[in-house]
């Protein structure tokens, strides 16, 4: 099961949380609790952590091609996040 983190300095990372999970959880299984967060996809999942000075995000799949496509999905949104500019780099 292949598995990539990223750790993403970030000055208000709960508040990040908070707007990813708003975004997902529309189509997808969104597990909350307080600062954490676990976001279902059919091939995956995503694992959001907020901590004080940054996002521990973690993406795990089935298979590499599920893999790939899901850390690019979490990327799109990462990047998509309002008046945030993230440094993100994934790490297997």
């Amino acid at each position: 099961m292949p598995i990539s983190r990223a750790e993403i300095p970030a000055e208000d990372a709960a508040a990040l949380v908070e707007q990813l999970c708003k975004r997902w959880s529309a189509k997808r299984a969104v597990e909350r609790d307080g600062n954490e967060a676990r976001i279902g996809f059919g091939e995956g999942s995503c694992h959001l952590r907020a901590e004080p000075d940054r996002l521990v995000v973690a993406v795990e799949a089935l298979d590499d091609e599920s893999h790939d496509q899901l850390e690019g999905e979490v990327n799109a949104a990462l990047e998509a996040l309002k008046g945030v500019s993230l440094d993100i780099v994934w790490e297997t």
